[in-house]
Parts: C-alpha cells; structure tokens; sequence
C-alpha cells in the first residue's frame, strides 16, 4: 500500500565497523539509527532506494594453462542487473595472453561500466 512504512534492518558494509542499522521508510522519509558515522546513513538512504554492487567473478580464457580468468568490474553497477550480468559474462571467452586490468568486457549488461582482468595469464607454454 502506498504510504506503508517499511522496516529493516541491514549492516552497513561501507567501514570495518560493520553497524547494524535499523532503518525505517515512511514516504520520501528515510530515519536510520544504529550507525557509528554519516556513511551508515547514506548507505542505507543508497540501499533502499538504489542499490548497486561491484561484481567479481570469472570467464572462459582459451589458450592459457587455467581455464577461467579472474574478473571484476571497475565500478559498481545496479543490484538489478546482476542476473543479465552475470548471464552475459558466462558467453564471454578470452583469448590469452591477458594481463591484469586489461578490459575484458566495455560495457557489462548495458550499465556502462567495464569488465577487468584480475590477473596476468600468459598463453599456454609461455609462447606470446
């Protein structure tokens, strides 16, 4: 129902302190409590409202002596989109060589943001 107030509680991942916040959303109005520091605040008005998440895993490398190639995004992209993401970084192969933070993917699941390698692979029997 429109108006509705919405509880929850979640912990704050932005500092080592790890806060569990009790946070409450009325409307436009967001109150959070249990928060050592501002960053607590702004992460939960972020979670509630859009969340996002930086995503590392791994995709097919053909040509080196491992089969996968570690990978991470260089930014965050919305928590929404992790499912198209990840089907769309299960379609992707490499060839080797790669060396690490070497774009793997310009534009991930159409958010904007790129995919890197992780680490440097050299091709099979270490011929370039």
């Amino acid at each position: 129902m429109p108006g509705e107030a919405v509880e929850k509680e979640m912990t704050c991942i932005v500092c080592p302190n790890g806060c569990r916040l009790a946070v409450r959303r009325a409307g436009d109005q967001i109150t959070v409590k249990g928060n050592l520091c501002p960053k607590g605040v702004q992460f939960a008005r972020d979670e509630l409202t859009h969340p996002v998440r930086s995503l590392t895993t791994t995709v097919r490398i053909l040509g080196a002596a491992l089969p996968v190639l570690p990978v991470r995004t260089d930014g965050e992209i919305p928590k929404e989109a992790l499912k198209a993401a990840m089907a769309e970084l299960g379609r992707v192969r490499v060839q080797a060589p790669i060396a690490c933070g070497d774009e793997v993917l310009k534009d991930l699941a159409g958010t904007g943001v790129r995919v890197v390698a992780t680490c440097t692979l050299e091709r099979e029997g270490g011929n370039p």
